[in-house]
């Protein structure tokens, strides 16, 4: 039994009559041909082929006056589409010209039924998803057999057949010039001038592709090329290429390459790996075919990553007697960039005084000189232009974070360290301090950390001792001359600076400087205000100290010290009143995050620009932090700590200041706050 009405599937013999006037043959076997071909009849043959001696087709419960006819494995391109099978020689047979035409003319519309199922929506969406990549697939074969081309692009005297479709579709040169009538549009064949011809062929592929194969040898012509067409991701492909590969022996090549292309983010990345790999990249042959200019740009870096200033003066001399004759008259102009006074005496003295192109030179022998009463006279220092005893330093390396003491969950003092590494996200235990210390200075001093005062849940200390993190090891150093927690702590050429404080009975002004070389402490000038739990760091090689509470008022002002005159200066001040916050520096901004301002515990940054010799809001973190470490190493900021009004913080969170944005790292897990931080970079790899 049929249903009435509705849609239903049955299988049975194919029962198709024949057309209007047209006979069965008498020997198919199968009704509905309309040939009169007999056995020869391609459609017996076809049946014949794929057994195919019935069909699954849609019925309704009425008699339909059209059903779906059988496709034939072999019939002409016109007719195959109308569903004839008189013809299989390739010419149009009277059926497309007549018969099925005047079948469909006469077709009558399905009835669905009233009892349709009302579920089914009236209009469905088709789609294949996958149509547009296999169209670009048929297309290059298309291409590749030269066919329905309607362009050629030449370089000198190679040529290659093009779609312009395509390529104004992948390829936004080709896009511009085929869509806003320019000559080019309506010309046949198009002269691509400065173009690799082999880096035309890639590209042109990619348009059809979307695959290019970049190597050693071809992505200087690859990129060239993608900039000249704006394919901007492959320009990218091939910068992500360069970068990946930086080496001593081709970083330099690769900068100026960069430069040349304007990829800014390459000539960054080659920038900052010619920083990072100095002493190795000036053995390199690149090196020495450096001009003048930029040797001089080069030597003047604060950013090189030297661990003596001896390393940056024998990378000038073995460029100068690479070229003697040419370069020798440039000698005193490059040595007055050399921070000399920052060179050990005896090497001075044994190497620098001792060279053939110093001693010849009156200009040098002066610049060795005042390097020399540096050491011999520290009461001159202050007349030294500043450059020359600051400390370079390469803030790109990333370095290892320490946490020093702090709180635990209870609030008690610790002694715990622990350390971080940013580029693996984890921490790891080193060997505990001697005393337990919260709110402690911490100092980094040659690849030594000093922990400084702070508080052992009794006293506030002066003690100090110091870290080898080579030998895993502690060891005490000369005691401050006051003891003093919440101090802020610096260095500034080899000596470290103690900043304020609090002394168990008040906040203090004073200001103690610690030689490693000496192990001795010295009174300096004392600041204009008392600052306890102030932020303290170096900035353009003076120390700021911003914010702070003297007990009675919280500030927001802010004073710098130049340690070449002894004097302090006032500063432009925040924005908003702080104490308890972490101050670090990046580049040429200087940063202030988190603390409390006397009613409430912040989340809050501010960042002071050197160019605009302003302060302006930062995004704030993503957790209030009052009694919160900032430590910037790697080109980030990182936030260690802190209290939120509730409890102690062992979270730590990065800023990213190329998007602007605070995330979550791992968190400490010995601490809960109130740590000290020190960063030790690390050599580069």
């Amino acid at each position: 039994m049929r249903p009435s009405g509705g849609w239903y599937w049955e299988e049975a013999p194919m029962t198709t009559e024949p057309e209007s006037g047209m006979p069965w043959s008498s020997t198919c076997r199968t009704k509905g041909c309309i040939c009169g071909h007999g056995d020869c009849c391609p459609h017996n043959s076809a049946l014949d082929k794929q057994k195919m001696d019935v069909k699954m087709y849609l019925k309704t419960g009425l008699i339909l006056d059209t059903v779906l006819r059988w496709l034939p494995v072999s019939a002409c391109q016109l007719c195959v589409a109308r569903g004839c099978y008189g013809n299989s020689q390739g010419s149009i047979c009277a059926a497309a010209a007549g018969t099925v035409a005047r079948r469909a003319q006469s077709a009558q519309p399905l009835t669905m039924g009233d009892d349709l199922c009302e579920e089914l929506e009236d209009l469905v969406h088709f789609s294949v998803h996958d149509l547009p990549a296999r169209g670009y697939v048929v297309m290059e074969e298309i291409r590749r057999q030269g066919k329905l081309c309607d362009v050629t692009l030449k370089v000198g005297d190679h040529k290659f057949s093009a779609h312009r479709i395509v390529l104004a579709a992948s390829i936004p040169y080709f896009h511009a010039m085929f869509t806003n009538d320019m000559v080019e549009c309506k010309q046949d064949e198009i002269l691509m001038q400065g173009m690799d011809p082999s880096a035309l062929e890639a590209l042109i592929n990619f348009a059809y592709s979307g695959h290019v194969a970049i190597d050693q040898q071809n992505v200087q012509a690859l990129l060239i090329g993608s900039s000249f067409l704006q394919l901007q991701n492959v320009k990218d492909a091939c910068c992500s290429f360069l970068q990946e590969r930086l080496h001593p022996k081709n970083c330099l090549g690769v900068r100026q390459f960069a430069e040349t292309m304007m990829c800014t983010t390459l000539y960054d990345s080659a920038n900052s790996y010619l920083h990072q790999h100095f002493v190795d990249v000036s053995l390199s042959e690149e090196f020495l075919g450096l001009r003048t200019e930029e040797v001089l740009e080069l030597v003047g870096c604060d950013e090189l990553n030297v661990k003596a200033e001896e390393q940056v003066f024998e990378a000038v001399l073995t460029w100068v007697y690479h070229d003697r004759e040419r370069r020798e008259s440039l000698l005193p102009e490059l040595l007055s960039k050399i921070r000399l006074p920052l060179c050990r005496p005896q090497f001075l003295s044994d190497r620098v005084q001792q060279d053939e192109l110093i001693r010849c030179c009156h200009k040098c022998r002066d610049l060795v000189d005042e390097a020399k009463d540096f050491h011999l006279m520290p009461q001159r220092r202050p007349h030294l232009p500043t450059f020359k005893t600051r400390q370079r330093s390469c803030s790109s390396i990333t370095g290892l974070i320490y946490a020093v003491g702090g709180l635990n969950s209870s609030g008690d003092s610790l002694n715990l360290v622990e350390v971080f590494d940013p580029l693996g996200n984890f921490w790891e235990r080193c060997q505990p301090m001697r005393t337990a210390r919260s709110r402690v200075g911490v100092a980094v001093v040659n690849g030594l950390l000093y922990a400084i005062g702070g508080y052992d849940g009794q006293s506030r200390l002066s003690t100090v001792e110091v870290y080898n993190p080579e030998a895993d090891s502690w060891m005490q150093v000369s005691s401050m001359n006051s003891q003093r927690s919440a101090m802020g702590t610096v260095v500034v050429d080899g000596h470290i600076y103690v900043c304020g404080g609090y002394d168990g009975k008040s906040s203090l002004n004073s200001v103690e400087c610690y030689s490693p070389e000496t192990d001795r402490w010295v009174v300096v000038t004392e600041m204009s205000a008392s600052r306890s739990a102030a932020g303290v760091t170096v900035f353009e090689g003076r120390i700021f100290v911003s914010g702070g509470h003297d007990g009675l008022q919280i500030f927001n002002t802010v004073e710098y010290y130049n340690h070449h005159t002894n004097c302090w200066h006032l500063a432009p001040p925040m924005l908003n009143k702080r104490c308890r916050h972490g101050a670090a520096v990046l580049g040429s901004h200087m940063y202030v995050a988190g603390g409390y301002d006397g009613s409430g515990f912040l989340s809050g940054a501010e960042v002071y620009s050197s160019a605009s010799g302003q302060w302006s809001l930062l995004v704030p973190m993503n957790t209030r932090r009052s009694r919160v470490s900032l430590v910037a190493t790697g080109g980030r900021l990182f936030a260690v700590g802190g209290y939120d009004g509730q409890s102690n913080l062992s979270s730590v969170e990065m800023y990213n200041p190329d998007t602007n944005r605070w995330t979550f790292m791992a968190a400490m897990a010995s601490h809960e706050g109130g740590v000290g931080v020190g960063c030790i970079p690390l050599p580069p790899a």
